[in-house]
């Protein structure tokens, strides 16, 4: 909530910082208006930690560069043609902070792509109006400290409200991407999302279609990297926005969990990705949001509506949704254009999710465990957080006893680690040391000879040479 005494002593605080300071008397000297604008501004009156300089000026590109250059131990000026300048500004008492200046703008879209065609301004307000949501079409003017709030930013900020400054539809209608970022930033300054706003998004759905997969998935990560990603899911889904780009999560819904059926698999999800995201947390303090853990927690059902079945007697089964929720997010997250090591590293822990339930319900070998181990790869860490994620009964003993479970395995994974270096499991005799032995050549045989090594290992354990060797050697005279 916002105490708007102490907001206000945090903006003159930022006002007086060297950097603005700096900045604020230099384009003043050289006849230019300047502004905090946007996020920095917000940020401070919230009390939140304020991480980008963002500045607005009435100065033109080749102006910016003239007044930054002195002040500045490098500039650029990839962002020119929207009228941005970066810069690395030294401070006066050592060291730089880096900042953005940007001419007003006065931009205009055509409602066939979400470009716009940029126009500079003349105006501080005429700049400000075009912003997406009055949180962040607010101004810091400087070095006189003064607050230009032309569309009830602060009011907004009191109430914890988001809102657009101009009609949502318009806005809307102008960058579909804002119903998006709507989302993103309900779920990181953990605010309502306007009723009228809420409509126009509803509405306007199908405009993100003029949206590039990219910048999509750009916001998609925002909102995951947030404290409570949870209440942006919900608008997404309940304004119908995630069905153009994520659609077997609003599926989700219409199904029951077979483990929790207090829940549906919607809510049940929703609820893991909670849960992750705070033994995220507890697990690894400070560290940063961990995405792919997040994705995996959200999507680690989205198998289910494809392998539904009822049973007699009113039963119902999910047989091999993992499986089939790793292909579904692969094919997805493809979609949406991320990269690789992502994409890899949800399904597989999508297709993973259910491996542990077994344990649980009986002991597992050690054999068993390695083969976990090996399974998960580098993931076992990951997969850990998902699966205990993964348990959301309101069962207080049948909590406890998975709980109870997990601790187990991982105790066992980390008594084995110390006996046999299990990270880097490897047969006990190489491929030259099998062509050796077996007086054979490269090829498809040694592969083969190499397999049966490695579930030897995993079966077994660590084996002296000689024994390895002598059992290689029985495979090989039993083979067909």
């Amino acid at each position: 909530m916002l105490n708007m005494a102490e907001g206000v002593a945090r903006l003159d605080a930022l006002a007086d910082s060297s950097v603005v300071a700096r900045l604020g008397r230099a384009f003043a000297a050289a006849g230019f208006e300047l502004a905090i604008v946007g996020g920095p501004v917000r940020d401070a009156l919230l009390g939140r930690r304020v991480n980008d300089l963002d500045f607005t000026t009435n100065a033109r590109p080749d102006d910016i560069l003239r007044v930054l250059a002195p002040l500045s131990t490098a500039h650029w000026d990839i962002g020119r043609e929207f009228g941005t300048i970066g810069a690395r500004v030294s401070l006066p008492g050592g060291g730089s902070e880096q900042v953005e200046v940007t001419t007003y703008r006065a931009d205009s879209y055509d409602g066939v792509t979400r470009k716009p065609t940029v126009e500079f301004g003349d105006t501080l307000e005429s700049d400000l109006a075009r912003r997406d949501f009055t949180v962040n079409a607010m101004a810091l003017r400087v070095p006189e400290k003064a607050l230009v709030d032309l569309t009830g930013g602060v009011e907004d900020l009191i109430n914890q409200r988001l809102r657009t400054p101009a009609d949502p539809a318009i806005s809307f209608g102008d960058d579909p991407l804002r119903m998006l970022r709507a989302a993103r930033f309900a779920a990181q300054l953990d605010f309502d999302v306007d009723h009228s706003t809420l409509d126009a998004m509803a509405r306007l759905g199908d405009t993100l279609n003029i949206v590039s997969p990219e910048r999509i998935q750009g916001e998609l990560v925002r909102m995951l990297q947030t404290d409570d990603p949870v209440r942006g899911i919900r608008i997404l889904v309940d304004t119908g926005l995630l069905e153009y780009f994520l659609p077997e999560v609003p599926a989700l819904r219409l199904e029951v969990d077979e483990h929790h059926h207090h829940k549906d698999v919607y809510e049940h999800s929703l609820t893991v990705l909670r849960q992750a995201i705070a033994l995220e947390h507890s697990r690894h303090p400070g560290a940063a949001p961990d995405v792919p853990l997040r994705l995996a927690a959200l999507l680690h059902d989205i198998g289910k509506p494809a392998t539904r079945r009822l049973e007699p007697g009113g039963g119902v089964t999910f047989h091999h949704h993992d499986v089939r929720g790793a292909r579904l997010a692969r094919k997805r997250l493809q979609e949406l254009r991320f990269d690789t090591d992502t994409i890899g590293v949800v399904s597989r822990l999508v297709e993973l999710h259910l491996r542990f339930f077994g344990y649980s319900e009986g002991a597992w070998t050690d054999s068993a465990v390695r083969r976990y181990v090996r399974d998960a790869g580098d993931e076992l860490e990951r997969l850990h957080i998902l699966t205990r994620a993964d348990v959301t009964t309101r069962n207080k003993r049948k909590a406890g006893r998975l709980a109870s479970a997990y601790d187990d395995i991982e105790a066992r994974i980390a008594a084995l680690r110390e006996q046999e270096e299990m990270d880097a499991i490897r047969p006990d005799l190489d491929g030259n040391r099998i062509q050796e032995v077996l007086g054979i050549s490269p090829g498809r045989e040694v592969g083969e000879a190499y397999r049966f090594l490695l579930e030897l290992r995993l079966d077994e354990g660590p084996l002296p040479p000689a024994v390895a060797e002598q059992r290689l050697r029985e495979w090989w005279a039993a083979r067909p």
